[in-house]
């Protein structure tokens, strides 16, 4: 039933067998305007993720402090059809993201079997390893950045506008407050991230490597012959290291911005300057960075 339902999106061939000139001309031979589709489910997701909390300020400032009740319900009953809105674009996004992968992920397995096939003669050696090793799992890598990476991107970076302008609109003080531990965010991660991807690439080449010698080896003690194994153990802990610490100050930075959205934003609040909706609102808006740089 699944299968019928969901049968694998059609990707023509192209006449020849050479690869993608880059990643991008990749991306769209294999989805083509269904990722512009995606893009837009994406779009809208993000910017149903903004309603709850514009949502969670006026139920603060419009119900429980003058304390109407029928503005309450209304509201709450709103507040609850928008969750239910906003999980169903996500469940459609995640599932459309789903097909585009593994469609890709299939076409490519196939692509790269018939030429593996028609290219091993009879009694010559091949490189069989390799070709293990990307079918195995390089492809999956593929094949899941095709569904998730660039809708992926064009979400937090809807999400992150759309935060950037609700956040400036309401109260540009306390946003202000807000952005000063985020802007570090934005430099340490691009810059942790290129490291963590040339690691990723380091230890591809060493699997690849490792995957071609298994058919070699004859004597499993030899250490000459498992050399790569070391520099596979050194590449990941390497990753490790890089890639927990990049996580333990995201988060650090992360608690800052509510920190300082409470102490600020209390203070005007105090000085009559803005309401407690507002600040309310603000603290899920910062919490809500963990999910684009952390945690």
């Amino acid at each position: 039933m699944i299968k019928r339902v969901f049968s694998p999106n059609s990707i023509g061939r192209t006449g020849d067998d050479t690869p993608a000139a880059s990643l991008a001309s990749y991306v769209w031979r294999m989805s083509g305007g269904h990722q512009i589709a995606l893009c837009t489910l994406a779009i809208l997701t993000a910017l149903g993720n903004l309603l709850p909390i514009e949502l969670q300020r006026r139920i603060v400032d419009n119900a429980i402090e003058p304390g109407a009740v029928d503005v309450l319900i209304t509201l709450g009953l709103v507040y609850l059809a928008t969750l239910l809105m906003v999980q169903a674009l996500k469940f459609a996004m995640r599932l459309y993201q789903g097909w585009i992968s593994e469609s890709a992920i299939l076409y490519c397995r196939r692509q790269l079997l018939r030429l593996h096939g028609d290219r091993v003669m009879p009694g010559k050696d091949d490189d069989s390893g390799r070709v293990i090793s990307i079918v195995n799992s390089e492809i999956d890598n593929l094949g899941g950045f095709l569904g998730e990476g660039p809708s992926q991107m064009v979400t937090n970076a809807a999400l992150l506008i759309g935060s950037v302008a609700y956040m400036l609109i309401v109260e540009p003080m306390v946003a202000l407050v807000g952005f000063a531990f985020l802007t570090p965010q934005i430099i340490l991660a691009p810059l942790m991230q290129r490291k963590l991807n040339r690691l990723t690439e380091q230890r591809l080449h060493l699997m690849r490597k490792l995957g071609q010698k298994v058919p070699e080896i004859d004597d499993p003690t030899d250490e000459a012959d498992l050399h790569v194994l070391p520099r596979i153990y050194g590449n990941r802990l390497r990753y490790f290291i890089l890639k927990f610490a990049l996580k333990a100050a995201l988060n650090f930075l992360n608690a800052l911005g509510p920190l300082a959205v409470l102490a600020f934003g209390g203070w005007m609040v105090i000085q009559g300057e803005t309401t407690v909706g507002v600040i309310v609102a603000f603290i899920t808006e910062s919490s809500a960075s963990a999910i684009l740089f952390g945690s």
